[in-house]
């Protein structure tokens, strides 16, 4: 999708519609005088919290959701050979 360009003026007068484009994908170039100033684009996932992370996943039904009140301790990790975890993940990365 292709970025879009508005002033300051007008990006102030239309901020709920450049914000639903936003979260469609589309870029705003944010510009003064017709110089860019500033980049209205979408936050990427990486970026978000893990809270909020979690929750899009739920929404997507891609997780589910733990039961009120469950909270139990995570096993204990496997034993590995010293070293072995690091090889696996450097050969993997090489892949």
């Amino acid at each position: 999708m292709q970025a879009g360009s508005a002033g300051i003026r007008e990006a102030k007068a239309h901020l709920s519609r450049l914000i639903r484009e936003v979260r469609r994908g589309r870029e705003w170039v944010i510009t003064e005088r017709g110089r860019p100033v500033a980049r209205l684009i979408p936050v990427r996932a990486a970026d978000l919290p893990l809270e909020e992370r979690i929750r899009r996943l739920e929404e997507a039904g891609v997780l589910e959701p733990a039961p009120p009140g469950s909270s139990r301790p995570l096993p204990p990790p496997l034993p590995l050979p010293d070293g072995l975890a690091q090889r696996w993940l450097r050969e993997d990365r090489e892949a």
